[in-house]
């Protein structure tokens, strides 16, 4: 078998993993993931608990399934999230009255002081996450993100 000099790199084929949307991607989430944990107002707290605890307040009690299809967080990690939500108190576990085999996430008091406090906290974290951007670009971008993403059209 005969041997090459030097294997073809990537660059070669024309492709730049440093050009790609996946790459692009991760080091937005990362950037943001940064400024999250910078700005919480509980250091402890992620971005995905958020989500998950701002999906109860806005839907009440929900079923992990229902978590699940409303966050987009996968099973698996739903269920870390729920569990270290639960440690803290934040939410409250139940059966559902239907079935007794379903759980059912409940926000708890606490679980809702810290949305409220932590409102204008997200709301800053997303202005510094895309600071970077004039406000046409920041429409582009959440509207192109979602159409990424399969999230439902509000049109």
């Amino acid at each position: 078998m005969p041997k090459r000099d030097k294997p073809h790199t990537p660059a070669e084929h024309g492709y730049e993993f440093s050009e790609q949307v996946g790459h692009l991607l991760r080091r937005a989430y990362q950037r943001h993931t940064a400024i999250f944990q910078r700005h919480s107002c509980d250091k402890q707290l992620t971005a995905i608990q958020f989500v998950t605890l701002c999906t109860l307040v806005e839907r009440g009690a929900c079923s992990l399934t229902d978590i699940v299809q409303a966050t987009a967080i996968d099973p698996a990690t739903v269920r870390g999230v729920i569990k270290r939500l639960k440690a803290r108190d934040w939410i409250a576990l139940s059966t559902c009255a239907q079935d007794q085999r379903k759980v059912m996430v409940n926000i708890t008091q606490q679980g809702e002081d810290l949305v409220e406090e932590m409102i204008p906290a997200a709301q800053r974290i997303s202005d510094l996450t895309m600071e970077n951007l004039n406000p046409a670009e920041r429409v582009a971008l959440l509207h192109l993100l979602a159409k990424m993403s399969g999230a439902p059209d509000d049109d």
